[in-house]
């Protein structure tokens, strides 16, 4: 029974000993085995091993060892052997050589590293201590020449061609954009100030960063160097290489390294040139640029490995700043109304990435890039809303020292319309960054229209309710009261009339053939409506009324007597009428109506009542005039009226009509 025990036991021995290789045998030609899978497999390879000396004798333990150190020492000095001939040849890169010499030398490095591994399972002596220290040396040599060549690989096969599809680049982008510093006394904003059209674009696109073609190599170095546990070598020389590459990529989209101070010391032209560039160059590089280098991260570590994502927060993470520093640097400068479109476009740009920002840094080691992207958003929109304010300042502030001639559509209601005409494109931005403050819009609409009673809401009542549109209400009625401020600078009272007319109407036009009715509403629509058809009767009245009374028949016999007296006031009262209105024509062909209709229907409404109330005056005392006194007919009259408001001075005839 003792014979058939013991051999019982070899039997055993030996099945412990064929398993242990299987395992060590699949752990080096399966390189796809994760790592926690390839630690646990390696463990119980080493704990078998050690069943296995632990069942045999001590004498059989020591012969074991001694035979399996001499076999590790004769592949140790066969490998420092290999690894220092390459070593010999310092300039040339291996991998660059011959792929075949390549894929020696890594399973010649990994061999190294697996009989460090068989060493230190081993029960050494002092003396063969030094074995593990010298493979160990040789380790470490290659990792060093293999860290070089992963660096030189990662450099050398860059690819940062801009893909042609982006069409970054634009003429427009060289030039200085007019019409966002346009100040509120400039005649040129009438329908110029428009959003900047290219803000939005690129969308997420992966693109090759590294030739493909060296892929695999890089992967199997990286694997190669955790496996060694130089893990920290391998991810620096990947983190300083690509940091490189993204600084270029910053370069390429013409975006500079400016520190806060150096924005918060350039002039708006030159700093709303470089607004337009980021907001461009951001979203391509968020979404071309760090897509793409997320996805060579994966490619490299394994899309689950730890690694991967400290490698692209590290390599990104100087790139992200730089752009979110300049960001931050606007919003914590000047508060000035001209800025307000290029603020909102950085705000619109950051809320729009948000989403792509958090899907890349979506892991612990990426929440500093996260919560840095979220606040600089907050502090832009914060900046957004002091801007709009401030905007808001500047409107009501506005003053003039002269009254502005002719009376037509003033520059600061062109700017305020065509500026709120635009903003209407940020509708959402513009809600969000205001929808903290607690203002009521101050509309000043008490008076009311027919068409306009308080009771009657319109269906736009719910869409005019929001933060946004309760601000425009309130900057609208600002713009009216300086509008009134500045018609007082008017000694004519007809023209201090025309001139509110013209800009109360210009107001109703501009948001009624825009987004901006769907801001304001209907109702607001119909009060401004109402309000510059009361402005023209009061022109109206304050012209032609003086006028017109002379043309009655108040001093006259109700018999029409054609005596002396009633003769003489007839001339008296023709010429009198004569003169007012040749001063009235010297002076309001110089006056401006710049709305064409508006122009067409003030024209009409005072030929009716002019030419009509002459044509009776005439009529009724045509037995009483010579015609001599006649100096102009009816269809005369008429045709100076239709010269009214062009804005050119001119004046009739002084000679009487034969």
């Amino acid at each position: 029974m003792g014979g058939c025990d013991h051999m019982m036991e070899v039997v055993e021995e030996r099945s412990l000993i064929d398993a242990a290789k299987l395992i060590m045998t699949a752990l080096d030609s399966n390189k796809k085995i994760s790592k926690e899978t390839r630690k646990v497999l390696a463990d119980l390879g080493t704990r078998l091993n050690s069943m296995v000396k632990f069942g045999l004798s001590e004498d059989e333990n020591e012969e074991e060892e001694e035979g399996e150190l001499d076999g590790i020492k004769e592949r140790i000095g066969s490998i420092q052997e290999k690894i220092m001939a390459w070593e010999g040849d310092d300039e040339a890169m291996i991998w660059d050589c011959d792929p075949e010499e390549a894929k020696e030398y890594v399973k010649t490095v990994d061999e190294a590293r697996r009989l460090a591994e068989s060493l230190e399972s081993l029960n050494l002596s002092k003396d063969d201590n030094g074995l593990l220290r010298n493979v160990n040396s040789v380790i470490q040599t290659s990792m060093a020449r293999i860290e070089e060549e992963f660096r030189h690989m990662l450099v050398n096969n860059r690819q940062t061609i801009e893909p042609e599809h982006l069409s970054f680049r634009s003429t427009e982008d060289d030039g200085l954009d007019e019409h966002s510093i346009v100040s509120f006394g400039d005649d040129s904003v009438d329908d110029s100030i428009q959003r900047d059209s290219v803000s939005r674009g690129a969308e997420v696109f992966i693109m090759d960063l590294i030739n493909p073609q060296v892929i695999p190599d890089l992967k199997c170095i990286a694997n190669l160097m955790l496996d060694s546990n130089y893990g920290r070598e391998c991810s620096q020389a990947f983190i300083s290489a690509r940091k490189d590459a993204l600084d270029d990529c910053l370069f390429i989209l013409e975006v500079e390294k400016l520190s806060i101070e150096d924005v918060m010391k350039m002039e708006w032209v030159a700093l709303n040139s470089k607004i337009r560039r980021w907001t461009k160059a951001i979203r391509i590089f968020v979404r071309v640029y760090l897509a793409s280098e997320k996805f060579l991260c994966e490619q490299i570590f394994g899309e689950t490995e730890p690694v991967s994502s400290i490698c692209f927060f590290e390599s990104s993470k100087a790139s992200m700043l730089q752009l979110l520093n300049f960001a931050e640097a606007i919003a914590i400068g000047p508060h000035q109304p001209e800025k307000l479109l290029r603020i909102l476009d950085m705000y619109e740009v950051l809320s729009d990435l948000m989403p792509d920002i958090e899907g890349l840094y979506s892991d612990e080691s990426g929440s500093y890039i996260r919560i840095e992207c979220q606040d600089v958003l907050t502090r832009v929109g914060d900046c957004v809303k002091a801007t709009f304010i401030e905007f808001e300042n500047a409107v009501g502030s506005n003053t003039s020292n002269s009254a502005f001639p002719g009376g037509g559509n003033h520059h600061l209601t062109r700017y305020v319309m065509n500026y709120f005409r635009t903003l209407t494109d940020y509708s959402d931005s513009l809600n969000a960054c205001l929808k903290d403050q607690d203002r009521v819009a101050d509309d000043q609409d008490s008076s009311t229209s027919p068409d306009a009673s308080p009771g009657k809401n319109d269906e736009n009542n719910n869409s005019s309710s929001s933060p946004m549109a309760i601000h425009f209400r309130s900057l609208m009625s600002i713009l009216e009261c300086n509008l009134e401020e500045k018609s007082k600078l008017y000694k004519d009272e007809a023209l201090r009339h025309l001139f509110m007319m013209n800009n109360i109407n210009y107001m109703a036009e501009k948001v009624k053939n825009s987004e901006l009715r769907n801001v304001l509403g209907d109702d607001w629509i119909r009060k401004r409506n109402w309000k510059f058809q009361q402005y023209a009767m009061s022109y109206e009245r304050a012209t032609w009324s003086s006028i017109l009374n002379l043309l009655t028949e108040d001093g006259f016999s109700n018999s029409g007597s054609s005596g002396s007296t009633s003769r003489t006031l007839l001339r008296e009262r023709l010429q009198a009428f004569y003169a007012a209105f040749e001063e009235i024509y010297k002076n309001q062909t110089g006056w401006t109506v710049p709305n064409t209709q508006l122009r067409e229907d003030v024209k009409i409404s005072m030929s009716l009542k002019v030419i009509q109330a002459y044509r009776t005056f005439i009529g009724r005392h045509t037995n009483s005039i010579s015609e001599k006194y006649i100096k102009y007919t009816a269809d005369d009259l008429e045709n100076y009226i239709l010269d009214l408001f062009e804005g050119t001075p001119k004046s009739l005839h002084n000679s009487y009509r034969k």
